[in-house]
């Protein structure tokens, strides 16, 4: 039998059998992900280690200890800024925060919350808003180190002033700089800022629910998703929502071309905030 299969078909292969191995050891599964953004991670790390074929990145895997933590720091998306699209955090303020006001709690899940940036920022708007002390933010990702980080609540200080700036487009009302201080090198934030979030190690691919939210903040994650396992995600979130609840999806992703288009009503198109019906 003649042997067809091109240098590609070969690799993708390759990663399939890599992926697997990575479930089987480690139960993180990156299997339903893109593929061409697992592809360039898997490409960077055999730069890195000098590694020819991915089949040499498998046994690795499967025998070198600790080097599948490696990869999944690798696969995990750590891209995220406070006030990150500050027009987002602007018309959450403006039109959803009123809504907040008459609720006797409020629970709020950020998923794939890397470091922690987007919860600290909600943080912000809910205690200028005078609504933080009956508020919950859960704040979740797989990627447990980024968490430990989180949970600290440091800041790089050469970060600050483009935070302010976001901070300030996005409607704050306050001087920035009182929510935190700062050494030679980092920004520490106000630990009242922190009592109210609760970080935690959640996975969505595999996952259930855990608690009823009144808005779930999921930006620019679910573009990694093949549409499969965005349908998946999108059914997690919908059981988490309670009656009326909102969720928040980044600029580049929607509801519309998915299975639940007819499940929410757009509260605001532009910046895609969907409400459950």
């Amino acid at each position: 039998m003649k042997d067809t299969l091109t240098i590609e078909e070969r690799e993708d292969i390759e990663i399939d059998l890599l992926l697997q191995a990575i479930y089987s050891v480690s139960g993180f599964d990156f299997r339903k992900y893109m593929r061409s953004s697992i592809k360039r991670r898997v490409e960077n790390r055999m730069r890195l280690d000098h590694i020819r074929r991915i089949s040499g990145m498998i046994e690795m895997v499967l025998y070198e200890k600790g080097y599948v933590e490696k990869l999944l720091k690798d696969f995990s998306i750590n891209v995220t800024e406070m006030f990150r699209d500050p027009d987002f955090f602007k018309a959450f303020r403006m039109n959803i925060v009123p809504l907040l006001k008459n609720l006797p709690e409020i629970r709020i899940w950020h998923a794939g919350c890397s470091t922690g940036e987007e919860a600290f920022s909600m943080a912000i708007i809910l205690k200028e808003e005078g609504l933080y002390d009956k508020a919950r933010i859960y704040a979740t990702d797989m990627n447990e180190d980024v968490l430990r980080h989180a949970e600290k609540g440091i800041l790089p200080l050469n970060r600050m002033q483009s935070y302010t700036k976001n901070y300030l487009h996005a409607g704050g009302n306050q001087e920035f700089s009182e929510y935190y201080t700062t050494d030679y090198q980092y920004a520490y934030l106000d630990p009242n800022l922190l009592k109210n979030i609760v970080f935690f190690q959640h996975n969505l691919v595999t996952d259930g629910s855990f608690n009823e939210f009144h808005i779930i903040m999921c930006r620019n994650v679910m573009i990694y998703f093949t549409s499969e396992l965005q349908t998946y995600v999108n059914q997690l979130f919908y059981d988490s929502l309670c009656k009326d609840g909102f969720l928040a999806v980044g600029s580049k992703e929607t509801l519309h071309t998915s299975s639940f288009s007819e499940d929410y009503e757009d509260f605001d198109a532009k910046e895609r905030i969907y409400r459950k019906l």
